[in-house]
């Protein structure tokens, strides 16, 4: 019986480097095929002298690999990432880390808990301009503010906007090129691809390199002890919705819509997503829900009101709270200073879903 890529791949996976890692932990390989008997493989690698050094390692990778059955040819070419500075080491002390995120994922058994982590809450939405993200960093901090240990992860891989809502800049450290320290910022741990990036770097990936980043920023961030770990999602229902699912052993989903009929039907398609992952939805909460004129005090419902209660309530799920549209909740979020942080009416209000949260036992 042929070779097929998993067992090729298996094979050559332990081969130590000369830095002591594996060849499947430095996470050097990269398109990796097998067809009609020929293995090909790139070993991405940092310059021409880390190259040499792993003449060895491309030696025994080969000898593995021609031992297969029905193999009959190894091609492999060594090559270090476009833009790389030439003589940039493979990793640098307590500087910027050296792995890669944005990697292909690795193979796991199933959904995995995140050690010392206690919950996993999603907030989702279904489509965008909801406020999502929005509502994550300040549930966070009225979280936080509530006593509890919280990280904050920014799983918007195309559009990550948590560092500027939660006040956080530069590249987070990597001290043994395998692990992040995550940034801290009002009680709250947070980590975002948005740290990794240039600003207004765009990312341009297909689906298995979103669904590998997401595994990494899951498992290879030092979370430290938390109640909860909250992910805001990327809208709709794609890779990285299905990768949490998989990979995580997600406590459950949180959705967040405006009260006009278009955002509600996305938020449904959203719930019916994470039905068919078997991922528990929490609530609903209805964002943008008021709009009270600062000059003259009148209230008006501009996307409508009531609807993600009725909502909630048609499908038989808990309706979590209304949270107002506010200037200065824009206002706040531009600055980094989530209005969570505050005590006014919209800080109380995230004060009240923080709370539903906590006697729900899922924060």
């Amino acid at each position: 019986m042929s070779v097929n890529r998993e067992a090729a791949l298996r094979a050559i996976s332990d081969i130590l480097l000369p830095d002591g890692r594996t060849l499947e932990k430095a996470d050097l390989v990269r398109a990796f095929t097998v067809e009609d008997g020929t293995v090909r493989f790139v070993l991405e690698v940092a310059d021409a002298a880390v190259a040499r050094s792993l003449a060895p390692v491309e030696a025994e990778a080969k000898r593995r690999l021609e031992a297969l059955p029905d193999v009959s040819r190894v091609q492999i070419v060594m090559t270090a990432p476009a833009g790389k500075p030439k003589g940039e080491p493979v990793r640098s002390s307590g500087a910027a880390p050296s792995l890669q995120i944005g990697r292909h994922p690795t193979a796991q058994a199933g959904p995995q808990a995140i050690a010392g982590v206690g919950n996993i809450v999603a907030i989702g939405s279904g489509k965008g301009g909801v406020g999502k993200s929005t509502v994550t960093s300040n549930l966070a901090v009225a979280l936080a503010r509530a006593g509890r240990r919280v990280g904050l992860l920014d799983a918007d891989i195309y559009g990550p906007s948590q560092p500027r809502m939660m006040g956080v800049s530069g590249r987070p450290a990597s001290p043994d090129g395998q692990h992040i320290e995550p940034l801290r910022a009002h009680g709250v741990t947070v980590m975002s691809i948005g740290l990794m990036l240039k600003e207004g770097e765009a990312v341009v990936w297909r689906g298995p390199m979103l669904m590998g980043a997401m595994q990494q920023m899951l498992q290879q961030v030092m979370w430290g002890e938390l109640d909860v770990l909250l992910i805001d999602l990327p809208p709709g229902t794609g890779d990285v919705q299905l990768s949490l699912c998989q990979k995580a052993a997600v406590t459950g989903a949180v959705i967040v819509s405006t009260p006009q009929d278009v955002a509600l039907l996305d938020a449904r398609r959203a719930i019916d997503m994470f039905n068919k992952l078997k991922t528990p939805v929490l609530g609903l909460v209805e964002n943008m829900s008021t709009y009270v004129c600062p000059n003259c005090g009148h209230e008006a419902h501009l996307f409508g009101h009531g609807g993600v209660a009725a909502e909630a309530a048609q499908l038989g799920l808990p309706f979590l709270g209304e949270l107002p549209l506010e200037l200065d909740v824009r206002l706040a979020g531009d600055s980094g200073r989530p209005v969570a942080l505050g005590d006014g009416a919209t800080a109380q209000a995230y004060a009240r879903l923080a709370e539903r949260l906590i006697q729900g036992g899922v924060a």
